[in-house]
């Protein structure tokens, strides 16, 4: 216990202070993370900031709407408030017809912040092989189309400081824009501004370029000769070189394989961070926060020992919106929530929350063989460590050979459907492994097992599945129920992979309802709910 004098001299040190018009320093907000800060599908990340808020953009490919927009204030906590496209509409495959646009559409984006507004350029990784810009002042809205220019692999828009405006792509590749981004100017196409050095194999991928103290910096992904992936910067003083290399991070993160493609990021305060996807099996690539520390002026990733963290703390404010990226839906409401995307372009005169108010409805408009080929099948990613994805479905009004349900969807897919054969509804729980054409993605044949089958009586079911994506799981479990409370299992649990030959995404749960036979069949969801599971199985 302090005696008397002690204690007088604390309030007088005090009464000092006041009277100084001092307080003593509070501690500085903090917001903790653990990593993966999102376990679900979001590769490609670029990211601009204006003010407080951070805007990051990912690829979802042959899903609409398209180049997901998501906010945070805190770089952990992210919500999407945008899409920058509906639709694309290069070729029928968008619509699923005669060929598919899987695995291709939307690639790696670019977002940035300038002059109060944003931009965005990506290049579909199809034909007709050219590139899109768009722009808005205030992502949370509608984006509008600026130009179509020529097609730039993976590229990163930089607004320079003189007022001159580039795009760093493919290996080494630089081209200066038109001043309105019209297109590239005569003079500044296809410049050279490095090769790749003999350590290197294959492009050097993902570009994304800051400019910090003058020097520009430019982000890739590097695959050595018989080693893993990794990242690697180039800097030079001019943005047409001398640039030098220097490897950043290289991290096989919590057993999971390399880390590698990403950006950078600075806070109001000046403190910089590193968003870098890693690859993370059937859940697809997961965004990694890390810090960044300049060293001898290179940006290094990851802690003191240059490994990603499991943990960490951002010194900004904690912002949780609630929203989250996967979020549960009773349709009760006018549009859809902004969590979902169709797989390829939605016919949208084909499904309703309106015709049947507080349910999906999902009418059939084209008789197709398989999922795949399906229009009108609706997803949200799935989740790691486990999540669990559960609809209700009204199957009244199905016709003969009409396939509706609930699945596990990427190019193997575990499926939980009921099928109308013979004037009966039969469940069933079957896999399905789709073959693409190289060429342009048309569906050369779809391999099928069935894994059990039972027939219903009653015209409403609920569907289950349930996803583990813990190492070396990636097990998708199925389920149903006639009361939403007594599950009974379906078939046998599932292997979930990601395959870059065929869509190249994560898996995610889809809905869907198609005809093989005819046209005109119609099913009711009542809900998707979504539980995320922060547990992890050994």
């Amino acid at each position: 216990m302090k005696n008397s004098s002690s204690l007088s001299v604390i309030i007088s040190l005090s009464l000092i202070v006041v009277a100084l018009g001092c307080e003593p320093q509070k501690s500085a907000p903090y917001t903790h993370y653990t990593n993966p800060v999102v376990w679900a599908d979001m590769p490609d990340l670029s990211v601009t900031r204006c003010g407080d808020d951070f805007y990051l953009i990912s690829t979802t490919m042959h899903m609409m709407p398209g180049a997901p927009v998501m906010r945070s204030k805190d770089l952990v906590h992210w919500n999407t408030v945008s899409y920058v496209f509906d639709t694309l509409n290069d070729h029928p495959g968008y619509d699923l017809m005669d060929r598919t646009a899987y695995g291709r559409g939307q690639w790696a984006s670019s977002i940035r912040y300038h002059r109060g507004k944003y931009y965005v350029l990506f290049s579909p990784n199809d034909q007709p092989y050219s590139a899109y810009i768009y722009s808005t002042d205030d992502p949370t809205d509608k984006w509008e189309l600026v130009s179509r220019t020529q097609h730039f692999h993976d590229p990163s828009l930089f607004f320079d400081d003189d007022g001159r405006v580039f795009v760093f792509y493919d290996t080494g590749k630089l081209a200066e824009l038109k001043s309105d981004l019209s297109g590239v100017k005569e003079d500044g196409v296809n410049m050279k501004i490095f090769e790749r050095d003999e350590t290197e194999t294959g492009l050097l991928e993902g570009s994304q370029v800051i400019k910090h103290n003058g020097k520009y910096y430019l982000l890739m992904i590097s695959w050595p000769q018989n080693q893993p992936r990794r990242q690697v910067c180039y800097r030079a003083d001019n943005i047409t070189g001398p640039y030098e290399k220097k490897v950043i991070l290289e991290d096989n993160f919590a057993g999971f394989p390399y880390c590698g493609q990403g950006c950078m990021i600075d806070d109001k305060n000046g403190n910089w961070y590193g968003l870098i996807f890693q690859d993370r099996g059937g859940v697809g690539r997961v965004p990694l926060l890390m810090p960044v520390r300049w060293e001898e002026e290179w940006p290094i990733l990851g802690n003191q020992e240059g490994k990603v963290p499991l943990t960490g703390e951002i010194p900004l404010k904690k912002h949780d919106t609630g929203w989250r990226i996967t979020e549960s839906d009773d349709f009760d409401r006018a549009e859809l929530k902004n969590n979902w995307q169709w797989n390829h372009n939605p016919m949208n005169e084909y499904w309703s929350l309106s015709e049947r108010p507080g349910y999906l409805r999902l009418k059939t408009n084209r008789v197709v063989p398989n999922l795949y080929a399906a229009p009108n099948t609706i997803t949200q990613r799935m989740e790691g460590p486990r999540c669990s994805g559960v609809v209700c479905l009204d199957m009244n009004a199905m016709k003969e050979g009409d396939v509706a349900g609930l699945a596990a969807f990427n190019g193997h897919s575990g499926i939980l459907a009921v099928v109308k054969e013979n004037g009966k509804k039969i469940l069933k729980m079957t896999s399905n492994i789709v073959h693409l054409s190289d060429e342009d993605k048309a569906i050369v044949g779809v391999d099928e097992e069935e894994l059990q089958r039972i027939e219903l009586s009653q015209e409403r079911i609920y569907l289950r599945i349930d996803a583990d994506f813990n190492l070396n799981k990636d097990m998708a479990t199925f389920y149903y129920s006639i009361d939403n409370e007594n599950w009974i299992k379906m078939g046998q649990p599932y292997k979930m992979r990601f395959d870059y030959r065929k869509l190249f995404m994560g898996t995610r749960f889809a809905i869907f309802n198609y005809a093989t036979r005819e046209t005109g069949g119609l099913v009711d969801f009542d809900f998707f709910e979504y539980e995320r599971f922060n547990e992890e199985t050994r």
